[in-house]
């Protein structure tokens, strides 16, 4: 790279991806380290023969076993490192052995979430549940946000589309939800008649293992955070999700939930401080696989990949259970850096983001086109907390509760469809905003009565499943490095194309200042991209023409870029 002179940063479409990134169906990746926390000196391993031989074995690796991790799958084990070596290195020696088939951190999850910073008005009137007025992620009136510190403007309409969904269902107690988060408040009064209670273990022996399911008096649930069987919500974050999934209607106290009736399993991971790891994560998905619920809700990342987490999801998905998760709260594009667990590219994983009552993307949220799948309100979202309260969250987790009471609804309803058919139908169903368009799967946020109806609205975008890729007869690409004043223009016809878009398989340019400019026919600017970025598929044009140019300015240059293929759909 060659340097003249400094100016400063300019973001602009595209931009965004500032960071060297790669396809996300690739190789994992996970976000800077700097944002990733891990128990100091363990590491979590999986055997490929869980002798006690192999056990014994791992001491000459520079680990001592701590202990192990039972799960109904097998064993893992929670290792300690001896070695002056680094952890980087340990993990490497322990990878390379015959005995190990993986060995990662026992990463930290914390919650994706954050109270208002003021109280709210708790005598607002409305229809039977006096703060329901407020709850303008089920009904949205333009002005009925709780608090308005931010001044903005909201778009009527712009909510879940609750009131028609509770003509169809408003929910059953047979579908089960498993709250993995805090633990929840269980005598709550929005909260209490939807949890759930273990019969065998309630009538049983104290001390006792009645049911058998490995854990002596769960009667409501389990807490893996302090590994006993009280999920009492200390911290008010797994309460407040489960508020906005499921707080009784017409109770004559505070908010109504998504749903009215639901059955609540408090699975409690995280600590009273917000933060758990991922030993007592695989714990937690466990116990609710071994429960059969229906949906696990999520709001909760951190931490990078763990082969660890992504085995419980996926046995969590082979029994059927949908898992929907937080995108996170890093304002981050989670196709370049993804965020754990609502990266994680398997089917029962539905990650959602949060948008507003004005129907933009949060602030804070994290997007991405091929990785996050829908958006739902989780901007001053209402809802309960610990001790019989209620507050005002912001955040992607209080999106994600949103997206699991919908598909409660749905459950409800239908029963149990398969992942492939219920992420097709979100997509389908959700409500096209172009604010969402660039940001993910679906392009338009959660709508409750399309879901259940299998209303599908008429989209001005292409659908994304559609597109099909062809191979460009001569490679374009600028010169490495590009050079400083450069212009350059190429332009692409594919007959019978009713949409075009370029797939940019490398590009390093001078963030905010040269950029890939994609146009249609009419020379129309659809996106300029800049910024560093790997196997990036850019905005379509409509048509069957797309032309890409590139401009660089007279300070700074870099690598450059190259295109290989286009994507079209066919007329």
């Amino acid at each position: 790279m060659v340097k003249k002179s400094l100016k400063p940063m300019v973001l602009v479409a595209g931009s965004m991806l500032v960071l060297t990134s790669q396809a996300f169906a690739l190789a994992p990746k996970t976000k800077s380290p700097s944002k990733v926390e891990s128990v100091k000196g363990e590491l979590i391993v999986k055997l490929k023969n869980p002798s006690l031989k192999s056990v014994q074995m791992l001491s000459k690796l520079g680990v001592s076993v701590a202990r192990e991790i039972k799960l109904s799958y097998g064993s893992l084990h929670v290792v300690k490192v001896n070695s002056q070596k680094s952890m980087t290195n340990v993990i490497s020696d322990l990878k390379n052995s015959d005995l190990v088939e993986y060995a990662e951190p026992n990463f930290i999850y914390k919650i994706e979430g954050h109270k208002a910073t003021q109280d709210i008005a708790t005598d607002f009137a409305a229809p039977s549940d006096p703060m329901f007025g407020q709850l303008w992620g089920l009904k949205n009136t333009g002005t009925n946000e709780p608090k308005n510190s931010s001044a903005m403007q909201g778009t009527a309409g712009a909510d879940i589309d609750a009131l028609r969904a509770w003509e169809i269902t408003k929910g059953s107690r047979s579908v089960k939800v498993a709250i993995i988060d805090t633990g929840i408040d269980y005598n709550h009064p929005d909260l209490k008649n939807n949890i759930w209670t273990n019969q065998a273990e309630l009538n049983g022996r104290p001390g006792v293992d009645d049911d058998k399911n490995g854990f002596i008096d769960d009667i409501h649930g389990w807490d893996f955070a302090n590994n006993d069987n009280d999920p009492l919500d200390g911290h008010g974050h797994g309460t407040h999700c489960s508020g906005t999934i499921g707080a009784e209607h017409n109770n004559g106290v505070g908010v109504a939930g998504v749903m009215s009736e639901v059955t609540f399993i408090a699975v409690k991971f995280l600590s009273d401080a917000g933060s758990g790891t991922l030993e007592d994560a695989v714990k937690a998905i466990d116990y609710a696989t071994k429960l059969n619920v229906d949906i696990m809700s999520n709001s909760w990342g951190g931490g990078g990949y763990s082969e660890a987490l992504k085995e419980a999801i996926v046995r969590a998905g082979s029994a059927g259970i949908v898992f929907t998760a937080a995108a996170g709260n890093d304002s981050a594009d989670n196709d370049n850096s993804p965020h754990y667990p609502s990266s994680y590219d398997v089917p029962n994983v539905i990650a959602v983001a949060a948008h507003t009552i004005g129907d933009s993307l949060a602030d804070f949220s994290c997007y991405g086109k091929r990785s996050v799948l829908i958006a739902a309100p989780g901007h001053n979202i209402l809802s309960t907390v610990k001790s019989g309260g209620y507050d005002v969250y912001s955040g992607t987790s209080m999106a994600t509760p949103h997206v699991s009471g919908v598909i409660g609804l749905l459950i409800a309803k239908e029963g149990r469809i398969s992942h492939a058919d219920l992420r097709a139908r979100l997509i389908a169903t959700s409500t096209p905003v172009r604010a969402y368009r660039r940001k993910t799967v679906s392009g338009g946020r959660i709508n409750a009565y399309n879901l259940l109806t299998d209303t599908r609205p008429e989209r001005s975008e292409p659908d994304p499943r559609a597109w099909k890729s062809q191979a460009l007869s001569e490679k374009v690409e600028s010169a490495h490095p590009y050079g400083m004043d450069k212009k350059f223009s190429k332009t692409f016809t594919v007959a019978g194309a009713k949409y075009l878009r370029l797939k940019i398989k490398k590009y390093q340019t001078e963030a905010g200042y040269d950029f890939i400019s994609i146009k249609d026919k009419n020379g129309q600017i659809a996106e300029q991209v800049s910024g560093r970025g790997e196997n990036y598929a850019t905005e379509y044009v409509e048509g069957n023409t797309v032309t890409v140019s590139f401009s660089s300015d007279n300070t700074i240059d870099d690598w450059g870029f190259l295109i290989e293929e286009l994507e079209f759909i066919a007329q």
